[in-house]
């Protein structure tokens, strides 16, 4: 059997992403890879393309080199990443410059931790010649080195499932509350107890807000900053209303604005817009926001130990923000790319996730219970019923039961994922 999610020796995790890269990069000269700090891209592309010449700006010679001759760093090399490329603007002119002259013939993977593709001189030098991925924390399956779980995924959206398509995963599944609390960053993968997980999250708070942040934007407050954050980690899982935390947090509006465009930009949060197909009237399109890790989220709402987290009343929305991350990998790494979204119509009908891959639909439900029953997919009744080309509803839960609630609904554990 695998290793549970618990600390030992230090070994590479391998990453789902690999795949879509490695694809991509056959037909498209740049990849262009953004994502939060620490959630192993450094690691991930030193492991992983071995054949590329690493080159990371946080290397000051290399950094230095780059503001004034960038071409002479791969000049007698076919393969090249450029980590932390943020901090020089001016090497995507240069990239985009030996692109063209090489016939696209040269590779190269650019790395970041704010989000790339917000950067205006890449969206413009870049325009036709680079694919742009994020990578995210890591998920179960990755963690336990056990990739069925991206198999199953992928069986879902079968016209005619069976259960037995369905892989158990090799493990072992704790407590809801350790993941929720403890988190998917790979730096905790050997952290062993909760206490030190929380203190890792406070370390990458003050990093975050210290340091990254105050590189990337003037922020006038780092308190006013960090009461955004934690007004918006009691609302995860949530549509965002600005209006509501400028009021809670005594913060202008325009202000709040600023400050979740700067979380999103720097990736820590993301959002998820309304599944919106052309007939569908009175549907609200407010987008709904998540954290990048619902560790994140339980974190800044102030929940340190598993007894508190199991009587919060945030716990099902936390819940759901663990579900986004695993769906929201899942859908990166589809080939074609699936797309992930939500539904909430006027009439008061909401279904967490719909999932579109290619023409098929299938929309799911996150509910915080060990034992789902037919209480717990009405809305994904009423979902199929007003689209019936849906191929099936999904109701990820926190127990080990793998049933047919309907003909039309499954029940699947978490940990499947």
């Amino acid at each position: 059997m695998n290793e549970n999610y618990s600390a030992s020796e230090w070994k590479y995790k391998k990453r789902a992403l690999k795949e879509v890269i490695a694809h991509v990069l056959k037909d498209f000269p740049v990849v262009v890879l953004s994502g939060a700090r620490q959630v192993g891209k450094s690691t991930f592309l030193q492991e992983e393309f071995p054949e590329f010449k690493y080159l990371s700006m946080d290397d000051f010679s290399v950094l230095e080199q780059a503001k004034i001759d960038p071409i002479s760093l791969w000049k007698d090399v076919d393969k090249v990443i450029i980590d932390e490329a943020q901090k020089v603007p001016e090497i995507f002119l240069a990239v985009k410059f030996t692109v063209d002259r090489t016939r696209r013939k040269k590779k190269f993977i650019l790395s970041g931790s704010s989000d790339l593709l917000l950067m205006k001189n890449i969206t413009e030098s870049l325009a036709g010649r680079a694919i742009y991925l994020e990578m995210y924390p890591l998920t179960i399956g990755e963690i336990t080195e056990n990739f069925t779980n991206f198999l199953n995924f992928k069986t879902l959206f079968e016209e005619n499932l069976e259960l037995n398509q369905l892989k158990q995963p090799l493990f072992i599944p704790k407590p809801i509350e350790y993941y929720l609390i403890k988190g998917f960053m790979p730096p905790l993968l050997y952290v062993e107890s909760l206490q030190s997980a929380i203190l890792w999250w406070e370390s990458y708070i003050k990093t975050y807000l210290e340091r990254d942040l105050r590189d990337f934007a003037r922020i006038e407050s780092l308190i006013d900053f960090r009461k955004v954050m934690s007004s918006l980690a009691f609302r995860c899982a949530n549509q965002i209303n600005q209006t509501e935390i400028a009021r809670d947090t005594g913060i202008s509006q325009p202000t709040v604005y600023r400050y979740l465009k700067l979380l999103e930009i720097t990736s820590i949060i993301r959002r998820i817009f309304p599944y919106f197909p052309a007939r569908a009237k009175r549907i609200i399109k407010t987008p709904k926001v998540f954290f990048i890790d619902p560790a994140l989220a339980v974190y800044l709402t102030g929940y340190s130990e598993e007894k508190m987290l199991q009587k919060a009343r945030e716990k099902g929305t936390f819940f759901e923000n663990l579900v986004f991350l695993h769906l929201k990998v899942n859908c990166a790494i589809s080939l074609p790319k699936a797309e992930l979204y939500f539904y909430r119509d006027t009439t008061g009908l909401e279904v967490d996730f719909v999932v579109e891959k290619g023409t098929k639909i299938v929309a799911f439900e996150a509910k915080l219970t060990n034992s789902p029953s037919l209480r717990d997919v009405k809305n994904l009744l009423k979902f199929l019923e007003k689209f019936p080309e849906t191929l099936r509803g999904v109701v990820i839960h926190a127990g080990e039961e793998i049933k047919w609630l309907h003909s039309k609904i499954l029940a699947l554990p978490w940990w499947y994922l």
